[in-house]
């Protein structure tokens, strides 16, 4: 009984053959690339964390200043909680 090879001995030679180049139309000329909608929502919270990374330090002279007005009981009035809700508002664009 003789046993004849059927193919090649490596079983991936068939996979790594290179292909023939096939030449460009003239209208595929420019390459284009599409991002996922993870890799978008990655880039966005890696540009926030640097907003957050690159920003000032707390000013703690302005901390301190704030805290003594608040414990002043007559500081919070009508205009000072309008004008805290207009940034508010600007901040979330409203």
């Amino acid at each position: 009984m003789t046993i004849d090879r059927l193919g090649p001995i490596d079983p991936l030679s068939k996979y790594n053959k290179p292909e023939k180049n096939q030449p460009l139309n003239p209208g595929q000329g420019k390459d284009s690339i599409a991002f996922s909608d993870e890799a978008r929502i990655k880039a966005e919270l890696y540009r926030a964390t640097e907003q957050v990374r690159t920003a000032p330090d707390v000013r703690q002279e302005r901390v301190a200043e704030m805290k003594k007005k608040l414990e002043d009981p007559n500081y919070i009035n009508d205009r000072v909680v309008s004008g805290v809700a207009d940034r508010i508002m600007e901040l979330f664009d409203i």
